[in-house]
């Protein structure tokens, strides 16, 4: 190892991301009067008016889901063009009359990356931006997760020559292919923005088919070798008609 040169991997980076799991206060919640409530959702429907105005402009995507579990209630999910734009939608939720009955469950924050182990990606090859700038599903299921790659022993990614790192990989995203057209795959790097490395968002009309991937590509060298996960999040998409089903306002 005396003569390793480190070859770090060739990124491109495309919107912010900003995971915003929540627990509601039900009975708070509940307590609340009509009138209360009625005024809570009607500021938190301006709201989603107002990511709704910034996904028809381009410069972002958002969705909101119901999380299965007791980990978060809720999961507001936004994309940006950059850090300030996501701490405006952030604060513009929290400065809000819905937020007096949320606390905080998981947060995370990181980049949509493309990543090459051999070389520069081409900015404006046709199907990089749509990569860079992914649009949330507007139904079906996400799964979430974070991950970092192990820095252990002889199992340490970060020691390994960028060729033998392209041929893992590449063996990996053969896995994911098979999974086209059924899961969407959204991979944002968190190195130095979060307490993980990356952060993965599966996206499908079908959240059997979030086991199915996740147990293959556990099989992946990449993966039984080099992969290390944090805390699984699964929730349901929910427009803005289900969401006030869910919190009976409707």
């Amino acid at each position: 190892m005396g003569g390793y040169i480190p070859e770090p991997t060739f990124t491109l980076e495309g919107w912010h991301i900003l995971h915003d799991f929540r627990r509601l206060d039900y009975p708070a919640w509940f307590a609340a009067s009509p009138q209360e409530r009625q005024a809570a959702w009607g500021e938190l429907s301006e709201i989603l008016g107002e990511w709704e105005k910034v996904e028809a402009e381009g410069k972002g995507s958002f969705g909101v889901y119901q999380v299965i579990t007791p980990k978060a209630d809720l999961l507001f999910l936004n994309l940006r063009e950059g850090l300030d734009a996501l701490l405006e939608a952030e604060a513009r939720l929290n400065k809000s009359r819905f937020a007096r009955y949320l606390t905080p469950a998981y947060g995370f924050y990181s980049v949509v990356e493309l990543g090459s182990q051999t070389g520069p990606l081409d900015p404006e090859a046709p199907y990089i931006k749509p990569r860079l700038t992914p649009q949330v599903p507007k139904g079906g299921y996400v799964c979430f997760y974070p991950m970092n790659k192990r820095r252990q022993g002889q199992d340490n990614w970060y020691l390994l020559p960028a060729r033998e790192r392209a041929e893992l990989m590449k063996a990996h995203g053969e896995t994911g292919r098979k999974y086209q057209g059924k899961v969407l795959q959204v991979i944002s790097g968190a190195q130095g923005l979060d307490d993980w490395e990356w952060g993965v968002d599966l996206f499908s009309e079908d959240p059997i088919q979030f086991k199915k991937i996740v147990y293959e590509m556990r099989f992946d060298e990449v993966s039984a070798r080099f992969g290390e996960f944090g805390p699984f999040y699964v929730g349901k998409y929910l427009t803005a008609e289900a969401l006030a089903r869910f919190l009976e306002v409707v």
